[in-house]
């Protein structure tokens, strides 16, 4: 838990936004460590406190037939690795409670993801493992929903606990940011991260030849939304980046490309510099007189 409280209060520290990043799941071992490398090198020349992102198994697919991953066992080898190599932190995402002890001793970082923010067995096994757990909100939730969400994981003992933005459903295929959420999540006491490309999804959105359906998305508005995002003060950014989105076999559409990173993170450290979105507006509502 001490190990973890560091990292945490790091994550809280960090200015001027701290960043989750990698590749949506982890497709080998070579493309993972190639992965870690760059964006490790690209954090570190901009400052930015950094935590690789991969997934071991992505459960919640559109359809059955979709790539998910190499299974626990093989993707915390493969993350134990990165970690290893390249002294970074590690987020990865649980979808039943028996995983979160496994990935427990693995991952800094254990996230809900947004389907499960409300499962208060698998919040509550992920608290009990004493590493830093990041919620992201339903996107059939309010932001309301998360300060009960912080709550359980606080109550299993865990005060190490973020909140994490990635849109909310509108229609049936498509997803939007309301900014105001960034500032109403703040509720939840807690660092408040935002998802900036899978807030970009359009779930089942596009059509397949011979039938069936697949996650679409918007990569060209990510800029937009990560700009929204660090001008009204998150704390922190999570994205999903690929050397090679066009050829992702999950989420291609949504993942920002690597040969681009830089060049964005460059222009948002500046503007979270500028921005005094983490400081709440102090309004004087007392007549005004010349």
């Amino acid at each position: 838990m001490e190990s973890s409280s560091l990292l945490f209060n790091q994550l809280k520290a960090a200015e001027p936004f701290f960043l989750l990043a990698g590749p949506n799941v982890i497709e080998s071992e070579d493309h993972i460590l190639y992965m870690a490398k760059h964006l490790k090198n690209i954090t570190s020349k901009l400052g930015l406190k950094f935590v690789f992102k991969s997934s071991f198994d992505k459960a919640n697919r559109t359809s059955s037939k979709s790539f998910r991953g190499p299974g626990l066992a093989e993707g915390l080898k493969i993350l134990e690795k990165v970690k290893t190599i390249y002294d970074i932190p590690i987020v990865t995402d649980v979808h039943e409670s028996i995983q979160c002890e496994a990935v427990g001793r693995v991952a800094d970082i254990i996230q809900i993801p947004a389907f499960l923010c409300r499962q208060t067995d698998l919040l509550v096994a992920a608290a009990k493992t004493g590493k830093v757990i990041n919620i992201k909100k339903g996107q059939f939730c309010a932001s309301s929903v998360m300060v009960n969400s912080a709550e359980k994981v606080r109550l299993a003992g865990n005060q190490n606990v973020m909140v994490c933005e990635r849109g909310t459903m509108f229609g049936y295929n498509d997803l939007i940011v309301d900014p105001r959420n960034f500032e109403w999540m703040r509720e939840a006491n807690c660092p408040v991260v935002a998802d900036i490309t899978h807030s970009l999804q359009q779930p089942a959105g596009k059509k397949l030849e011979g039938g069936g359906v697949a996650s679409g998305g918007l990569r060209e508005l990510i800029p937009c939304i990560a700009r929204t995002a660090v001008a009204v003060g998150g704390d922190g950014l999570f994205m999903e980046v690929h050397n090679d989105p066009l050829s992702a076999p999950v989420d291609g559409p949504t993942q920002w490309p690597l040969r681009h990173l830089e060049e964005l993170l460059e222009e948002l450290v500046a503007l979270g510099r500028v921005s005094k979105g983490k400081q709440q507006f102090k309004i004087d509502l007392t007549p005004f007189c010349d």
